[in-house]
């Protein structure tokens, strides 16, 4: 038996799994939007939100499927997409025909392609989609979403990705979704790294810090990085909204990428290194943005306005 509500009587009903970070606001804006929803997430209590807005929380993936027209998923990663799909309660073996899934994890192009064959024999449509921008654009529906897949499977559901985000692309054959969302945070990585280094130069020229970003901001040297995410140097809290795994992870599939397509990625190889490198001294769950601290720490300054700050001796 499916959700029922009058708001939603002429949308599909979805269920959506994984309402962390990034999917708890994208949740919340089809709500919004008159979408009737069930929810699922390994940690119920971070549906509790989405439920008080008028979700119905499912204690399982196979109540879930059963009371669903389209799933839309946001999970960590492959591993985490193949339990979802292939595991014991696996969607696959679930969701009857006609179903369409929706996957907006950051995942690997060949899993895509695997998943899309596996969706077809059992006459499920699938669509990789995964987003970009953080979670204020999740929030504000603001997301830039590259999907993967039927032309027409993406037109029908275009209205879903309207709710979720402004620009949509349409990327053509699966796993080409999952190459531009990585390719793009192979150049958000790049940027964090390298921030961290600029400003340092500046700060120990003795340029006041706020300066010196002003500058980089107004320059060729601007980046989606220098606009965003220096606050949160200056912070010194680094970003926590994501973490060092989640980056080597990312990083490590876009190298995949570039293997399975015959060469070596030369900033792809260097930068995941410099990840695992503060990985390894901060740990997995240590906000994204150390890499920064990894700088910091080899320069004996903390990039704290106005001059820096001298580290505290422990």
């Amino acid at each position: 038996m499916r959700v029922s509500g009058n708001s939603g009587a002429d949308k599909p009903h979805l269920f959506f799994v994984g309402v962390g970070n990034m999917g708890n606001p994208m949740a919340a804006n089809l709500i919004r939007a008159g979408y009737p929803l069930c929810v699922f997430d390994q940690w119920p209590q971070k549906a509790a939100n989405l439920v008080s807005m008028g979700a119905r929380g499912v204690a399982s993936l196979a109540e879930g499927a059963a009371q669903c027209d389209v799933v839309i998923t946001s999970l960590p990663g492959p591993p985490q997409v193949r339990e979802v799909m292939f595991g014991e309660q696996g969607l696959l073996a679930r969701l009857p025909r006609g179903a369409t899934i929706i996957d907006t994890t950051t995942s690997a192009a060949d899993l895509a392609r695997e998943l899309n064959d596996q969706a077809q024999q059992r006459g499920i449509d699938y669509l990789e989609a995964p987003i970009t921008n953080a979670i204020d654009a999740a929030a504000g529906g603001r997301l830039s979403i590259f999907v993967g897949g039927d032309a027409q499977c993406f037109a029908k559901h275009k209205p879903i990705f309207d709710v979720l985000g402004n620009k949509i692309f349409h990327m053509g054959a699966h796993g080409n979704g999952a190459t531009i969302k990585l390719l793009t945070n192979l150049l958000w990585f790049v940027s964090a790294a390298a921030i961290g280094e600029g400003l340092m130069l500046g700060a120990k020229a003795g340029v006041p810090l706020e300066t010196v970003w002003e500058a980089i901001k107004s320059s060729a040297g601007n980046s989606w990085v220098a606009e965003h995410d220096v606050p949160s140097i200056f912070a010194g809290h680094y970003d926590p909204s994501f973490s060092l795994a989640l980056c080597c992870k990312d990083l490590g599939l876009v190298n995949e990428i570039a293997r399975s397509q015959g060469y070596e990625l030369t900033m792809g190889k260097f930068v995941e290194s410099l990840f695992r490198e503060a990985m390894e001294k901060y740990g997995e769950s240590a906000a994204e943005l150390h890499v920064v601290k990894l700088v910091e720490e080899r320069a004996g300054l903390l990039l704290r306005p106005p001059h820096g700050q001298a580290p505290s001796v422990n």
